[in-house]
């Protein structure tokens, strides 16, 4: 039985290099990972991944990293990557990380020694080595949501327009100060939603006042705090504009509790709407991310890139990157 000496042997190599070759660890010169997989189809060595791939040519399956899918616009995303990907032939491995850059590092670690073709993620923009690495061993990889960097494909929303819309938005309905919930500006969605509608807020004359932190803040109790310690500072907030629907959500607790009507007395909105905002008893106005068709469109991305043809030199392709508008849906909170 053949071993991996006798495929460095033949493939003139170490044998660290024909490992890591058939392992996807890291990265190998195309033109030496094809020297190795001649070698070890020509001497009968077939672990479980190269068999597969010998035989298939791909593996027909795309990893997909979110932060959570409870409660969030992830759980509608994955619905269109999944669509799109059974209609294209592939399969799709979903790991939740929580937004913990140590279990993103293990997920995108497992996938890519496992049977993947290309990842998706809505990443923490903490393991950026690990994916550029990721792709040089030939794996595609597509930034969902959040576009941390700019030599990776991406799907993304225009967040800095719709946090300008949104201060407009409440300028046009007589809001003069309005309480503005974010999360950590290491994620490129909140830090886009700030720029544009601090703008906005400059350009407008509008008060603001702002609750950021850098922790996991994608929390009923999060807006709930973040909103109650505002109307305590601000007894004359007119508005309040959440980054993400749960946070408003825990927004209109804090102000019912005090005996505020909404929209009277104080307006609520949302910056990322979910289709639970208007299952609600006071449906919330927000500003919706077109969230099956950008998971569609991740789909479609990566697979077009898996299905590309090896260039000889080892280039990787050029990123591409698509923009999704946000519209405007208009409820009870507002």
């Amino acid at each position: 039985m053949a071993t991996l000496k006798d495929v460095a042997r033949l493939a003139c190599v170490d044998v660290s290099t024909v490992s890591r070759a058939l392992n996807n660890t890291s990265y190998v010169h195309p033109d030496t990972k094809a020297r190795i997989y001649a070698a070890a189809k020509e001497l009968g060595y077939h672990p479980n991944v190269l068999a597969q791939a010998l035989r298939q040519g791909k593996r027909h399956t795309i990893g997909v990293v979110v932060p959570r899918l409870h409660m969030t616009i992830f759980s509608e995303i994955l619905q269109g990557i999944e669509g799109k990907a059974r209609q294209l032939g592939y399969y799709t491995l979903i790991c939740a990380t929580e937004d913990d850059p140590k279990t993103e590092k293990e997920c995108l670690s497992r996938l890519r020694n496992g049977f993947v073709d290309g990842i998706i993620i809505a990443g923490t923009g903490r393991n950026g080595r690990l994916l550029r690495d990721i792709q040089a061993s030939g794996i595609s990889v597509v930034q969902l949501v959040r576009r941390q960097d700019s030599q990776l494909s991406s799907v993304v929303a225009d967040y800095k327009t719709c946090g300008a819309d949104a201060a407009r938005y409440l300028y046009d309905k007589g809001c003069r100060k309005v309480g503005f919930i974010s999360g950590s500006f290491h994620l490129s969605p909140y830090k886009e939603r700030f720029d544009g509608f601090n703008k906005a807020v400059q350009e407008l004359g509008l008060q603001a006042v702002f609750s950021q932190s850098d922790l996991a803040v994608n929390s009923f109790e999060y807006g709930y705090q973040c909103a109650q310690q505002m109307l305590d500072d601000h007894s004359d907030l007119d508005a309040i504009l959440a980054a993400v629907d749960v946070q408003g959500l825990g927004a209109i607790r804090a102000v019912t509790e005090r005996g505020l009507k909404i929209p009277r007395q104080i307006k609520v909105v949302s910056m990322t709407g979910h289709e639970v905002g208007g299952m609600l008893q006071t449906t919330m106005t927000s500003m919706e991310m077109p969230a099956h068709r950008m998971g569609e469109s991740a789909a479609q991305m990566i697979i077009e890139e898996i299905q590309l043809p090896a260039r000889k030199d080892g280039q990787i392709p050029a990123p591409q990157h698509r923009s999704f508008a946000m519209v405007l849906e208009e409820r009870e909170t507002s």
